[in-house]
Parts: structure tokens; sequence; C-alpha cells
């Protein structure tokens, strides 16, 4: 018989045993290798996740340039703009409208040119950056583009305040130096008037923001562009959401400090050519007529009993001031033309020898009532879209005028894209300055951009606040004796700038506001402006504070005009009478040569006039936050008492290395140091000289 070898031991399971044992082994050790496979692919997962934070940083260089660089903060989704080769951050620009996460690099779609950077979100906004040409040497610019690739993306980019100060934008109600402590919504970054929307942008508007580490932003004027600011967080530059896509775009430059920063871009924002308004005016205090104004008798008979009583007082040098209601008056110039007043008796006719040796101001604005003859006329012989803003239906039809309101009446707007308005017009306030034998034109209401009011997408050369540059420069022609109400890019026209009325009190909105507005205007190139009456404009019933009046009588003396809506004896006593005159002849002996003086430096360079304290010690945090002390050019500091009841105040005297001399003491100290409770009673204001 064959005998079947034996075979060998395979070390393996017979297929049916390891089945069986497979079975049995399922059921007490299934949870087991769940558990098993659970942690293997957590494992891998967070491997996966540690390499990726290991090989990808935070922070990403996007576009470098010499002397700083730009790169994206992925847990942000920040731009950083930071200095070479110290990697100081200098601004921090939280970007809106993309999804923060998604970082741009290594996706750099115009990686064959170094001078630029571009990156598309695919459904969202495209960003380019680029290298742009410096404005002087030490400045490195960088063009931010964005566009929006869907109709309902608004594009949004906001500037941090943390550990920074900003500077210049727009005037508010409750004005602030820095920008920092002031709280505003996403609005049109259009000028307006505080009477008509107390929350809205006020009307000095530059498209231009300061920060303390040395960095500007300047945006084109062709960019629909809205503003928020919310207080000591961040400012936000945004565009409109809607069909257009309508893209954001500003230029952002870094230069070694603030300084050096407004100096190199935004003292040239209005160009090389600026012209100066009559300096003869600088010395003439401005006394506001608020006597009887219901006929040209009554009115004239007013301005002779003013002009009786400044003389009385010793007070007969200047300009009575009349408003807008009591040129009208006067002049009965909606329903009597010049020519044929100029006709009349001469016994019944105005004539500045009346006031003698006073001169007259007179206002003029360019808003027609809607029941004026003037307005009707024009209607009547369908010029109306000629003469003023209108409207033109979609479907056919005539034009029909834009309409408003102006100090309580429905109003139209002149038409200021129209030759024909504009000629008439100026012509009109020719002759009436003629006619009155006004030395000076105060020309009201140039804010604000009615479309924009109305919800209504203005015509392109009405966008923004092109309606105040054309009429600034129209009203440039009448000479340099022309007062306007608001500036948008007309710095460097010779026109002297109204200022905002302001409240009677101690407050931001009163006289805690006057220097961060001088400081605001004179930063943005304004000034020539002129303040608000000494006191305030906007009382109640209430009293008159005396000491509020002399604080800020103080501090008036030191600005280029000083005006008066209250004189001095209906609200105070004798010594204040008395300390109004002192502080008209130390205007007038003292600050208008030094104006003068430093206008010639403004001319030349831009360099504003009126200056804050960092000025002298740009690299000093201490001085970016100091809002209630000013410089005249560099030789004088004005430190006046803002706060009610008190006759001491903390002076911060700027400039490490220089001295400075009190005026009424002659003692000196040393710059760069900080006078604790210096004293300043009533009659004095701290006042150094370098």
């Amino acid at each position: 018989d064959l005998t079947m070898p034996l075979s060998r031991p395979t070390g393996q399971i017979p297929e049916a045993t390891w089945t069986l044992g497979i079975r049995e082994m399922t059921e007490p050790w299934k949870g087991a290798v769940g558990c098993l496979g659970v942690a293997v692919f957590f494992a891998m997962t967070i491997g996966i996740i540690s390499w990726q934070a290991l090989e990808q940083s935070p922070e990403e260089w996007v576009l470098r340039g010499h002397a700083s660089g730009m790169l994206w903060e992925r847990q942000r989704g920040a731009l950083l703009l930071r200095v070479l080769p110290t990697g100081r951050t200098v601004a921090v620009i939280t970007v809106g409208g993309v999804p923060a996460a998604e970082p741009p690099p290594p996706r750099d779609s115009c990686w064959h040119d170094g001078g630029q950077f571009c990156y598309a979100w695919e459904e969202d906004a495209e960003l380019r950056l680029s290298l742009e040409p410096p404005p002087a040497p030490g400045t490195e610019c960088f063009s931010v583009h964005w566009t929006p690739l869907r109709p309902d993306v608004m594009l949004k980019d906001c500037f941090s305040m943390v550990n920074v100060s900003w500077y210049g934008g727009a005037s508010v109600r409750a004005q602030r130096w820095p920008l920092n402590g002031v709280e505003s919504h996403v609005q049109p970054f259009v000028s307006g008037d505080f009477s008509k929307n107390p929350n809205g942008y006020g009307p000095v508007v530059e498209r231009y923001f300061l920060a303390s580490t040395g960095v500007t932003v300047t945006v084109p004027p062709d960019v629909p562009l809205f503003v928020s600011l919310e207080s000591d967080r961040h400012f936000c530059l945004a565009t409109p959401v809607g069909r257009a896509m309508t893209p954001l775009h500003y230029l952002l430059c870094i230069s070694p400090d603030v300084v050096a920063a407004h100096r190199h871009v935004g003292s040239q924002l209005a160009g090389p050519a600026r012209a100066l308004p009559d300096m003869a005016l600088l010395g003439s205090p401005i006394w506001r007529y608020r006597g009887p104004m219901g006929s040209a008798a009554k009115v004239k008979r007013g301005l002779r009993v003013l002009a009786r009583r400044l003389k009385r007082h010793r007070l007969q040098e200047g300009i009575l001031a009349l408003g807008e209601h009591c040129t009208a008056t006067l002049t009965a110039a909606d329903h009597v033309s010049v020519e044929w007043r100029r006709r009349q008796n001469s016994a019944h006719a105005w004539g500045p020898s009346l006031i003698s040796p006073l001169q007259l101001s007179i206002a003029l604005s360019p808003y027609a009532s809607i029941a004026s003859p003037l307005f009707l006329r024009s209607l009547r012989d369908g010029r109306a879209a000629s003469y003023w803003l209108s409207l033109w239906p979609r479907f056919g039809g005539g034009s029909v005028p834009l309409l408003t309101t102006w100090k309580g009446q429905l109003c139209a707007r002149l038409n200021v894209t129209s030759e024909v308005a504009l000629s008439w017009y100026l012509t009109r306030a020719r002759g009436l300055r003629q006619a009155l034998g006004a030395a000076y034109v105060v020309f009201e209401g140039a804010e604000g951009n009615v479309f924009l009011e109305q919800a209504v997408s203005p015509p392109t050369e009405l966008a923004g606040d092109r309606y105040i540059g054309v009429l600034a420069a129209a009203l440039a022609t009448l000479g340099n004796g022309t007062v306007i109400s608001a500036g948008a890019r007309s710095s460097h026209l010779p026109l002297f700038v109204q200022m905002s009325p302001l409240r009677s009190d101690w407050s931001h909105a009163g006289l805690k506001g006057v220097i961060p507005s001088v400081l605001h205007y004179s930063l943005l190139g304004y000034n020539f402006f002129i303040p608000d009456a000494v006191g305030g404009s906007l009382a109640d019933d209430t009293p008159g504070d005396p000491e509020l009046y002399v604080r800020w009588l103080q501090i008036v003396t030191f600005l280029p005009m000083m005006t008066f809506s209250m004189p001095p004896w209906l609200c105070c006593d004798a010594w204040v009478l008395n300390f109004t005159r002192q502080c008209i002849r130390r205007h007038q002996d003292f600050v208008v040569p030094l104006i003068i003086k430093h206008s010639e430096e403004w001319l030349r360079l831009g360099h504003p006039i009126f200056r804050p304290v960092w000025w002298l010690s740009p690299t000093d945090p201490t001085a970016f936050t100091i809002e209630d002390e000013f410089l005249i050019g560099d030789e004088v500091l004005v430190a006046p008492i803002t706060e009610k009841g008190k006759t001491w105040r903390d002076i911060y005297l700027p400039g490490e290395g220089h001295l400075w001399m009190d005026t009424n003491t002659a003692h000196v100290f040393d710059g760069g140091t900080i006078l604790r409770n210096y004293s300043a009673s009533l009659a004095e204001v701290p006042v150094f000289i370098k």
C-alpha cells in the first residue's frame, strides 16, 4: 500500500478554524478594534494639522519694498504694514468682504512682476497691491486696489486704532484730536451741515488720514467712499454695494515719523499753487449783527446803533457782519434789482459811511426759496434746469428741480455745472457787494451733496464733494476778500473758511472743540479760518457764562480772526469789556504778524500754521493725544484753560533740547517735559515762546 507522507506543520490556522475564530472574536473585540481605528484617524489628522502649522506661518509676506513691506495675517484676515529691517508693525488693516481664513499666498497671479501682488477670492473680490513711486526720499508708498466680483460684496478695510493715533479726514460736531475718540456710523464721506445732520461729517473734508506711526492713507476723489469711526477701535473705508460693483482704491504711504509723513504727503494735497486771502482782514474783529431785521429801515437803524455803541466802548475798528436774511432785507434782492435801487433817492439808499470806520460784510448762499420771485421766474421761463440742480426722469419728460431745506425753507440749489447759472450768480454777488459797499462777502451753505441727501445718485461731475470744489474755484474769482463755509480739495484757493457754530458750553461741541477744530482745519491746509463767535453761537435761553466767555476769548486771541456775536458789555462786566480790548490789541500786535510770517512757509512748503505739539516731538507718544494746546509755527505754544472753574493745568512743552519762556512770568523751562499744576488765573492764558 502506498503510504501518504506526513505533512509538515505550516503554522497557519486551517481556513475553517480561522473563520470560526474570527467569528468567535468579533463580539468581545469589536469595540476595541473600532477605538483603535478612531485613534489612528485622529493621530493622522493631528499630525497633518501640526505639519501645516509648522510649514505655514500665521503671517506671510505678500509685497516687499526697500524700507517696508506688506504681510497677510491669517487669523484676523488682515494686511500688515511693517517697517524694515526692524519689523515694527505701523498699520493693521482688517479686511472685510472676503473670507478671513483663506490665505492669499502663495497663489500670486502677478508673480512675474516683483512690484505687484495679485490675488482673487474666487467668488468675492480681487486684491492688487503695487509699489508706487515715492513722493519724497524716505517715504514708500503702496497702492491698494480692491475689485468686487459680485454685486453684493461690500469692500471694507478697517484701520486699527490700537496704539495708533489718527488725524485728518472729516470735521465732526464734537471735534476730537486725535480722531480715536469719535463715533460715527458708516455713511457717505461727504461734507455736511450739522444743523441738518448732527451725526454726519462737517463742512471741511479731505480724503486724507494721518497716523502717529508715520502712515498716511489717501483716497482718490473719483472713488465713491463711505467711512465709519468706532471709538478707540478702528476707522473703516468702504464702498457702496450695488450693481456697479465699485472698486475701493487708496494709497498707503509710510515715512520715518508723523511729521515727515505729513510734510511728504499731506502738505502736498492741494498742489504747489497756493494763494493767500486778504491778510488785512486778520487784524479786524468781526461783530455779528443781531439787531432788528424786520425791514430795511430797521436793519439800517440797528447797524448805526451797533456802530455807535462799539465806538462808545472804544471798539470802533473791525467789521459788522450781516447774515443772509439781513443782506436780503437790506437790498430787497428778491424783488428789486440793484440797478433800480441805484436810481432812487440817495437819502433812502444804504452807504458804508453810515457805520464808518467799521466795514461791512454781507452773506449769500447758493439756495433760493421755492416761493421767491427769482425761483418762480426761472420756472416760468423754462430755465429751471439751467439755474438749479435738477432731476431728469428716466422715461422722458422735463426736468424737475431737486428740492432741499435751507434755514427752515424748502429751496432749490444753484446748478454750479451750468456756466449760465454760475455767471449770473457771480454777477449778482459783485453787484450786491458794490451796491452795499461791502468789504467782504460770506458764502454760506457750500457744504453737502443734496443728491445723496435725497438718496439719489449724483451726476459724475457732482459726485462726492465736487460741488464745493467748483463753487470755491468760482468764488475765488471775486477776489481774496471772500469767505466760504466749507472746504474740500480747495485749501489752495485765496479764501477764508467759516467754521461751524459751536454750543455755548464747556463740552467738545463747545469750548473744548475749538482747539481740535483749529488743528484739524490747519492740518488739512485750511489755515485761514474764521472761528465761531466768542462764547459760542448755539446758546439756549440761560444767561451767559462770563468765565466761559473769557476762556473762549483767550483762545481766539491766538487764531486768525476774532468773532463776536454777543458784545462784551451785554454778557459781562466792565472788567471783561476791558479785557476784550486787551485781547484785540494783543491779537493785532503779536498774533497777526506771527501768522503773516508763517503764511510764507505755508505758501512755499504747505506746512500748517497752527500745529499740534507732536510737530516738535514726532516720536513722543505723550504728544499724540494732547488736544488742548497748539503751536503757531515752531516758536509759540498756547496752552489755554478749557475746564470750568480751573485756574491751573498740566502743560506739555514739546521739543526735547529746546527751551520755552513763559510770556507771563519770563520763567524758562526745558522742552520735552510736563509742567504739573501750572497756575493760570482767569486773567491769564499760558503762552510760551521757544
